[in-house]
């Protein structure tokens, strides 16, 4: 990189590390602690930005780590960023910006779902899909979908022929054509069968969809309207958006922006068993059965209600949402960890590796 550009790199970052860093500015709602208190090498911050300045960490927009319930560090750098696919040319990142959330949108509605279902607002696990959708009475006659139940949802087995393996930027991706489809609920009950439910995973952003529109349908409320009230709101998140698609619904599995730090309280939610400052926020039970594995992806990961789960090398299980571009919320029961990750990388092969080089080569190293 240009000594120029490092200069400017350098200069631009957002210097928000416990380990001497600037305040975190006027937005700060964590208790904060020091690196070393909670096992971290007290270098990390320096660490972080070296290698973003040298481009071992390109497109990183920010992290946030928490660890004991405290807000450990927390950095943020510029780059070029999107809203929803719609260029923001570079942004300087920083604590008080929302982030798009992309696909860790879906592990919300995950959570919202439990939660409407403790209120008894959606339908149990057991139902059928096909019969809350009877605006559509011509999908009711479908035999071969008529096993589709709302687990079968939850867990991405719904079995209709789907595929998101195509980049986001072409329309003949599920997504993007559930996106362009005049009713997007229509689009997704039409899709012929490929699987019988409940016999093969497969990613699939129209079972968010559904689940979302269940969510609203059940609180009589557009689906943000209730997450505010239900789970942002007591979790103290403000300034959040779920950006809608051109039919004005809102893009369920992939439009949630929020700060960085706003997820992490999510992150803390599900560490804490579902309570927040002594409140039962969503039902523990409900968040032992979406953490279970109910579905096998390939190697060791593993599907639960929405959420991504493996394991760390040292055993350690890791609950996670993932979003195109890098987007990370990583939850470490065993550590008392919560890791959130920011980055621009959209679309682009292998993005993955960036939140895991954050993970296992900076977070990680050395605690226990």
């Amino acid at each position: 990189m240009a000594k120029w550009c490092v200069a400017w790199v350098m200069s631009a970052l957002v210097m928000l590390s416990l380990s001497g860093g600037a305040a975190a500015g006027p937005h700060h709602d964590w208790e904060t602690g020091p690196l070393a208190e909670a096992g971290f090498d007290a270098t990390l911050g320096d660490r972080l930005d070296a290698a973003f300045a040298d481009g071992t960490l390109a497109g990183l927009h920010g992290v946030v780590v928490i660890r004991h319930g405290k807000l450990r560090i927390e950095r943020y750098y510029p780059g070029a960023d999107e809203r929803w696919g719609q260029a923001l040319g570079v942004v300087e990142h920083r604590a008080d910006l929302k982030h798009d959330l992309r696909s860790v949108s879906k592990s919300v509605v995950g959570l919202l779902y439990g939660i409407a279902l403790e209120e008894r607002l959606v339908p149990p696990l057991d139902a059928r899909l096909l019969e809350q959708f009877r605006k559509y009475p011509d999908v009711l006659e479908a035999e071969a979908k008529r096993a589709i139940t709302i687990e079968h949802v939850l867990t991405m087995t719904i079995g209709l022929d789907w595929s998101e393996e195509l980049p986001y930027t072409d329309p003949r991706n599920s997504e993007i054509a559930m996106e362009l489809a005049p009713d997007r609920y229509r689009y997704i009950l039409d899709r012929p069968m490929k699987d019988s439910p409940g016999e093969r995973w497969a990613y699939n952003g129209g079972a968010t969809a559904l689940l979302g529109r269940l969510i609203a349908m059940g609180a009589g409320k557009p689906l943000l309207s209730y997450a505010r009230e239900k789970l942002f709101g007591p979790l103290g998140i403000e300034d959040v958006e779920w950006v809608e698609g051109a039919d004005g619904e809102p893009a369920a599995a992939s439009g949630l922006r929020m700060r960085p730090r706003d997820l992490a309280k999510i992150g803390q939610l599900v560490l804490n068993g579902g309570t927040w400052d002594g409140r039962r926020i969503v039902s523990e039970a409900w968040l032992q059965a979406s953490h279970s594995p109910h579905a096998e992806i390939g190697g060791k990961m593993r599907y639960g209600y929405h959420w991504w789960l493996s394991a760390l090398p040292g055993g350690e299980r890791v609950i996670a949402g993932f979003g195109n571009g890098g987007q990370r919320l990583f939850i470490v029961p065993g550590l008392d960890l919560v890791v959130v990750i920011a980055a621009g990388r959209y679309n682009q092969p292998q993005e993955g590796g960036l939140p895991g080089v954050v993970l296992n080569d900076f977070v990680l190293p050395g605690l226990n």
